[in-house]
Order: C-alpha cells, then sequence, then structure tokens
C-alpha cells in the first residue's frame, strides 16, 4: 500500500500543488502511483502520447528535445520536487520533448483519467492548478 503520508508531504512541495489544502492534497496522493528508473531510461519519448503527469521524489532526468534537423538538445534537467508531462494531465496530444533518466530516479505519476476523476469531486483544484501552469509558461516564454 502507497505511503499517503509521504505523498502529500512531497505534493506539497511541489510548485504546481502549493496552493492546495490538505484534502485537496490528500485526494490527489490517493491516486499517484510509484515507478522507478534506472539510469539512462527513458521515462517519457519525443513524439509519443502522454498518459500523465511525473513528479520527481528521487534523482535527476535530462529533458531532451529533437529539433526537425535532427540535433538533440538539453532543455532542461529536473531533480526531486520538479514536475513534468502537466500538458498530458489536459489533452491527449503528443509529448514535447524526451525526459531520460540522468541517475537512477523515483518517480510519483498521476494519470489524465483519475486527474479527470479528482476533478469532478474536487473542481476548485483545476483553477489553482492552471494558475501555476500559467506562470510556468509565461517563465518558458521568457527564455525564448
Amino acid at each position: 500500500m502507497a505511503d499517503i503520508k509521504l505523498y502529500v508531504q512531497i505534493l506539497s512541495q511541489v510548485p504546481l500543488f502549493t496552493g492546495l489544502n490538505e484534502r485537496q492534497l490528500k485526494s490527489l496522493a490517493d491516486r499517484l502511483t510509484a515507478r522507478e528508473y534506472e539510469e539512462g531510461d527513458m521515462i517519457i519519448t519525443q513524439g509519443k502520447g502522454g498518459q500523465g503527469l511525473f513528479i520527481i521524489s528521487e534523482g535527476t532526468a535530462n529533458v531532451i528535445r529533437t529539433q526537425p534537423d535532427g540535433d538533440q538538445i538539453q532543455v532542461n534537467e529536473f531533480g526531486p520536487k520538479d514536475f513534468f508531462g502537466e500538458l498530458a494531465l489536459l489533452d491527449d496530444g503528443l509529448r514535447t520533448a524526451s525526459v531520460i533518466a540522468a541517475s537512477k530516479v523515483e518517480c510519483l505519476i498521476l494519470t489524465r483519467w483519475d486527474f479527470k476523476g479528482i476533478l469532478k469531486h474536487e473542481p476548485e483544484l483545476a483553477v489553482i492548478m492552471l494558475e501555476e501552469l500559467a506562470k510556468r509558461f509565461r517563465r518558458a516564454l521568457e527564455t525564448l
């Protein structure tokens, strides 16, 4: 059985979820799945379908974007409390970059289907999360 208290603690430190209350955090924590990856493992692949959001609880991962000419560029590095794949919570589009484990990585995963199920009972959760996603999008645009 998953350690819900630990998951709530981790979620409370993730920027996407810092505005949520204890009840909302528990609702999310109850739906998380833990998964481990070894160094070099592909966590998500650019151009493939997305299933959900990943939160790194331990380890580091590199974000690689393959350009149209085939060049690969490392665009980011993620560590504990970082999240990626958030767009997959909102639509069924393709992944915009690959994420590769740079060390042993432990992730907590929230699927789109579970997220939609939570929103039926916690609709205000969506507003709080969308505000944080908008901030993240604006920060990304500033780097272009």
